[in-house]
């Protein structure tokens, strides 16, 4: 009886670690993909400009904290330790990235196909469907739109609040066939 009940309980726990949150038939960003990898550090030619977005990439740091000796041990004629080593923590910051101007493509005109905020409110419910927006299906591009719009592409690897071809194809607005 004690093993039957176990088996019930394995399943029942390996049935719920099968579930996912959130709405179901919605899937979240794929985190494969990478939408820094679609970005330029050449500006596009000048007719095709008004396609693309001129982002600043910040400038990537790391801190790094070394151990500096500042006194040496100091040993006796049979080589034991008289007095231990001194050392200070020396904290540093270090560029590893400069900060740089970079384009990335976005949705033109012709691949929004139709009214701007018909557009908008498609990306305000896609976003609100992954859990990333929580305002109103309004067709307007706000402040929490354009939050929600870089939380999803911050996901992905671009911390900008333009939306990106890329993120919207990624989030079904626009068909893979349109370049």
């Amino acid at each position: 009886m004690k093993t039957r009940g176990m088996v019930l309980c394995l399943a029942l726990v390996g049935g719920l670690a099968a579930c996912e949150a959130g709405p179901p038939g919605v899937e979240g960003p794929d985190t494969r993909l990478r939408l820094d990898e679609d970005l330029r550090l050449q500006p596009p030619r000048q007719d095709d400009r008004r396609c693309w977005h001129r982002w600043e990439q910040p400038a990537l740091f790391e801190t790094v904290t070394e151990q500096v000796l500042i006194v040496p041990p100091v040993f006796d004629a049979a080589g034991r330790m008289v007095t231990p080593a001194v050392f200070r923590s020396v904290t540093q910051q270090r560029e590893i990235r400069p900060r740089r101007p970079t384009w990335f493509r976005i949705p033109c005109e012709a691949d929004l196909a139709g009214d701007p905020a018909v557009f908008t409110a498609s990306l305000q419910r896609a976003l609100k469907a992954r859990g990333f927006y929580g305002g109103d299906i309004s067709g307007v591009s706000d402040s929490a739109t354009r939050a929600s719009v870089m939380a999803f592409q911050r996901r992905l690897g671009l911390e900008s609040d333009m939306l990106s071809f890329a993120a919207a194809r990624a989030l079904g607005l626009i068909s893979s066939v349109a370049q």
